[in-house]
């Protein structure tokens, strides 16, 4: 059987950016950054959202868009919407043009 055929599995500790919370579990998830926490090195892997941060635990009502989808989506569907505009007007201007030549 190989040697190698498993990850190692060891206390890791998890750092919530947006709180600042820490918190250790056992994981065998791969980090070359190391943190002293409670008087022990673990490897820390940072998180966006965890428990401490997330609305469905804290109770808040808080919109949480860490990668800005919802503008992407706003300005995308405004970008449509002048799209538009420009098209109704050109229509526009074209039968007005065949109205004044007959």
């Amino acid at each position: 059987m190989k040697k190698s055929g498993h990850p190692k599995y060891r206390k890791v500790l998890f750092v919530d950016s947006t709180t600042g919370q820490k918190f250790t579990c056992g994981s065998t998830i791969e980090s070359k950054a190391t943190e002293n926490f409670e008087g022990q090195d673990y490897p820390v892997v940072y998180l966006s959202t965890s428990s401490f941060s997330h609305p469905f635990f804290t109770g808040s009502n808080k919109l949480v868009d860490a990668e800005g989808r919802v503008d992407k989506f706003n300005k995308r569907y405004q970008a449509v919407q002048q799209k538009q505009k420009i098209e109704e007007e050109k229509t526009a201007q074209a039968k007005a043009k065949k109205v004044s030549k007959k």
